[in-house]
């Protein structure tokens, strides 16, 4: 599972990227410079690899066994800017190797 959390991971911050450049710099630009270039590359990119993201999240939950609900909702992190640092955080913490608990020798 470690490899398909390394994926999950990078296009996490990737997607999250582009669609924060996408809403805090495209679309100011287009809205209010009517300078639509970087909504066009970076829309179109970010479509592209949302959908990269979504292979990847479907692949990770399939892996770890999650709930219909949980795999919808980390899919949704995707659309919504900085959720999707939010959302891969968490999944780190929840798919995180635990370090084994220390075991006490037994004085007999």
């Amino acid at each position: 599972m470690g490899g398909a959390l390394t994926r999950y991971r990078v296009i996490a911050w990737i997607v999250g990227v582009a669609l924060v450049v996408l809403v805090l710099v495209g679309m100011p630009l287009k809205y209010g410079f009517d300078e639509p270039a970087v909504v066009a590359v970076v829309g179109t990119a970010h479509g592209w690899l949302y959908m990269v993201y979504l292979a990847a999240t479907f692949d990770l939950s399939r892996r770890a066994d999650w709930p219909l609900k949980r795999m919808l909702l980390v899919m949704l992190a995707g659309t919504v800017p900085f959720v999707s640092f939010y959302a891969e955080r968490r999944v780190s913490d929840w798919l995180a190797p635990r370090p084994a608990p220390a075991v006490e020798p037994v004085a007999g």
